[in-house]
């Protein structure tokens, strides 16, 4: 049995041709509701970039920013492609729970059990960190600013702390689903580098980097008095809060207005199988 080689070759401009014409065809005849919901998403998305674009044009320090965006992306590689388990990402666990194919006691228990997963992982890379004497590099620069990240999660007011969780999770969530798309390691990188670049480069809440941020500060402040003198004091009351607040922030992003969005705009049994461009 022979199956047909896929092409790597461009679209041919007629080929486009109809494609576009397709695309409007299927788009024309959506139901309405479906338009509505897709438009809304894609107004939420330009407004994403335009978000990245003003965080990293701001100020004197856009380029490193970015850079920090980056960086911070390789995370999230690493567990997609790798295959592990993020909490975050584990949000789109509500459209099958939409769908009824998950219980919602099956749907908590998996984020209770990542949740505390993330956690142990997080505080144990926290203390290799602490051990290897990195704190110290560039005569404490390193250990100043893990103490400077830790502090300000654990000085935000609730309500900003809520919204840059809702905004973490949607870049984080709509990370992975367009990785998804990919077929190669390749497509799936280049998914998901962008959107998580954002997450850094613009300082939104996300739980599982927040397990790993603020127990690192806390350990450095404790084990570092040198480096800890002149940097205001991590509040663990706060950043505690702060992380309760943003797991809330996540899963309204994630599991609200990525996973459920796109239930309702797909998967719901009676436009299943139904399609727009």
């Amino acid at each position: 049995m022979t199956h047909p080689v896929p092409s790597l070759d461009a679209y041919s401009p007629p080929e486009v041709a109809r494609r576009v014409e397709e695309f409007g065809i299927v788009k024309a005849r959506s139901p309405w509701w479906q338009s509505a919901m897709l438009g809304v998403l894609a107004g939420g998305f330009i407004g994403m970039g335009g978000l990245y674009y003003t965080v990293v044009t701001a100020g004197g320090q856009s380029w490193a920013q970015l850079a920090g965006g980056f960086v911070f992306a390789t995370g999230y590689i690493l567990a997609i492609i790798a295959g592990a388990e993020v909490f975050t990402s584990n949000n789109l666990l509500a459209m099958a729970w939409a769908s009824r194919k998950v219980t919602t006691w099956l749907l908590l228990r998996n984020w209770g059990l990542i949740l505390l997963a993330n956690a142990v992982g997080a505080i144990g890379l926290a203390v290799l960190f602490v051990m290897s004497g990195l704190p110290e590099s560039g005569g404490g620069e390193v250990g100043r600013r893990a103490i400077e990240v830790a502090q300000h999660s654990s000085t935000l007011p609730v309500s900003h702390a809520f919204a840059l969780g809702v905004l973490g999770n949607l870049f984080v969530c709509l990370a992975v689903w367009v990785s998804l798309a990919g077929r190669s390691v390749t497509d799936r990188v280049v998914g998901i580098v962008l959107p998580l670049s954002a997450l850094g480069a613009a300082n939104l809440e996300h739980v599982a980097a927040g397990l790993y941020f603020l127990p690192r500060g806390l350990l450095i402040e404790w084990l570092f008095p040198d480096i800890a003198a002149d940097v205001p004091a991590i509040s663990v009351g706060g950043g505690a809060l702060t992380l309760l607040v943003v797991i809330a922030g996540n899963i309204v992003g994630g599991s609200l207005m990525v996973a459920l969005a796109y239930y309702v705009t797909y998967l719901r049994p009676a436009y299943r199988g139904q399609t727009a461009a």
